[in-house]
């Protein structure tokens, strides 16, 4: 079976730096695959990609090193599990406030005895070979998203899921929860404490802390403070920055 780079990556201690994909194309998601990402996430929850896009998507990833990973649009078994026989190595599960929940999702992504997924991995053999269903339990990972007060105060529990790999967290969502703003100043006092202590307690627990960062020196913040998959940025923001900085550039 093709081996999971990330699992690697965190064996060695190391911090992962991923991707994130808004636009529905395997195209960008080509380019962006090659861009040296350790992995690289297509987000069907707040991106324009349906299922089949998806799949596309996944084939162009799976052409790269990249380790193709999905974020489910909630924690729906039945969307999970077509994620991950699609190819996904790793899903994103967002909204996850208490450990039942994040039983529920951990058991979409685990064959049995350890979960309730279904066999049938139709592409998912092909990208990563024909014993995929015996050694998927160990290489598929799961990341359940802490996103509002509730997880927070919850969070010890839901990091000793058996099965669950670590937590990701939106700080877009988790600062509206915890001030009720909306943005995505990471600055703020509230939010700031709530990353520094999530990134600590989940290393205590001997899990893997991600978060969602704008720019490389925020990430570079966020893993000092002990997480170890960063995502920078998205695709949408970084054709968008580019293009507007070139036109800027134009006029000037």
């Amino acid at each position: 079976m093709r081996v999971n780079k990330l699992r690697e990556i965190w064996a060695e201690g190391g911090t992962a730096v991923n991707g994130w994909l808004h636009i529905p194309s395997s195209w960008s998601a080509e380019v962006m695959a090659h861009a040296g990402w350790d992995s690289v996430t297509v987000d069907l929850q707040h991106g324009l990609a349906g299922y089949q896009a998806t799949v596309t998507m996944f084939q162009a990833i799976g052409m790269t090193d990249a380790v193709p990973m999905g974020r489910s649009t909630w924690n729906d078994p039945a969307q999970i599990m077509r994620l991950l026989d699609a190819g996904a190595y790793g899903i994103i599960c967002p909204m996850i406030n208490t450990r039942a929940e994040a039983e529920a999702f951990v058991g979409a992504c685990r064959y049995p005895p350890m979960g309730y997924r279904s066999l049938g991995p139709t592409r998912a053999s092909v990208y990563a070979g024909a014993d995929y269903a015996q050694h998927a339990n160990e290489t598929i990972v799961t990341l359940a998203m802490v996103e509002t007060q509730q997880a927070l105060d919850n969070l010890e529990d839901i990091l000793a899921t058996p099965g669950l790999d670590g937590v990701f967290v939106g700080p877009g969502d988790l600062g509206l929860s915890l001030t009720g703003q909306t943005g995505m100043d990471m600055r703020e006092p509230a939010l700031a404490e709530a990353l520094a202590h999530i990134g600590k307690t989940t290393r205590e627990n001997g899990r893997i802390a991600g978060i969602w960062t704008p720019t490389p020196d925020i990430a570079k913040q966020m893993m000092a403070l002990g997480y170890q998959f960063i995502t920078i940025s998205t695709d949408t923001r970084l054709l968008s920055t580019a293009a507007k900085n070139i036109v800027e550039q134009f006029k000037r």
